[in-house]
């Protein structure tokens, strides 16, 4: 049986895939702290809503053309969930397309997202950009 955790992050991938921000904020509170791994052109910690939408989302919009993140498998480990798949995309200043995999692992507290951390191939998505 699936967790209140798993269910969480379930659906903020399906409001990624939606293209629905309020979805895909929806378990991020004032105090989650959201990690963008270095070398990744939004590196950092950004912490609760505003941040992360102003850090990432909006910077990502503003960068790129088609970005998704494809998720693959989404495993339930309780307070922890991890999500895998793939970036893609096509950087507006250079045409070039991205394809990296990326793992995101969520540490979370009743369904909500304490935190949230990125792995993924940072080269790829920086020759893409210069």
């Amino acid at each position: 049986m699936s967790s209140k955790n798993y269910h969480a992050i379930k659906a903020h991938y399906a409001g990624s895939d939606a293209k629905d921000l309020a979805a895909m904020m929806a378990p991020i509170t004032p105090r989650t702290a959201w990690t963008e791994m270095a070398g990744f052109p939004y590196a950092g910690t950004y912490v609760g809503p505003d941040a992360i939408v102003a850090g990432v989302f909006k910077r990502i919009g503003e960068d790129w053309e088609a970005y998704t993140f494809t998720l693959e498998k989404l495993v339930d480990g309780g307070a922890t969930i991890v999500g895998i798949g793939t970036y893609s995309g096509t950087c507006r200043k250079t045409g070039k397309q991205m394809r990296a995999r990326v793992v995101h692992v969520w540490e979370m507290q009743d369904g909500s997202a304490v935190s949230f951390e990125q792995f993924t191939d940072t080269k790829l998505v920086a020759a893409a950009m210069g």
